[in-house]
């Protein structure tokens, strides 16, 4: 069996957050993705919120997990490198995006080694996500 034949799809991806709610606000409000389900799990301590663009059943989505009690912000490491959203008008999105306060470490603009244009935007926990410029590509 291999991925060519169907039988696999890519669901969501994970990753930990500090503040759940202001975690939820950024992905909704500043990102437009909807909250599609938030469940707790009590007997261990954590709550999953997943956000997308789309319904899980055809979508992949982004899975929020919010560890209880935590008394520190994670430590992103090393090995994770970003997430990437297509965006139309780049610049207008990272212009949008400032106005409402969200960090951009890297402005839009063309790739270094290409014709594409990119701009970077951190999520509240630090989490980059690429934006990329569709009509540039």
């Amino acid at each position: 069996m291999t991925a060519a034949s169907g039988q696999f799809r890519n669901m969501h991806t994970m990753i930990r957050v500090f503040d759940l709610d202001r975690s939820i606000k950024f992905y909704t409000e500043m990102l437009g993705m909807t909250l599609l389900r938030r469940d707790d799990y009590p007997g261990g301590k954590f709550t999953n919120a997943f956000v997308g663009y789309g319904p899980e059943e055809t979508d992949t989505v982004i899975e929020l997990t919010y560890n209880w009690g935590r008394e520190e912000p994670y430590e992103l490491g090393t090995g994770f490198g970003h997430l990437a959203l297509g965006v139309n008008d780049i610049y207008a999105v990272c212009a949008a995006l400032e106005k409402q306060g969200a960090k951009i470490p890297r402005p839009p603009g063309p790739m270094q080694h290409g014709t594409t244009h990119i701009a970077f935007v951190e999520d509240p926990d630090g989490y980059k996500i690429e934006l990329i410029g569709l009509d540039t590509m």
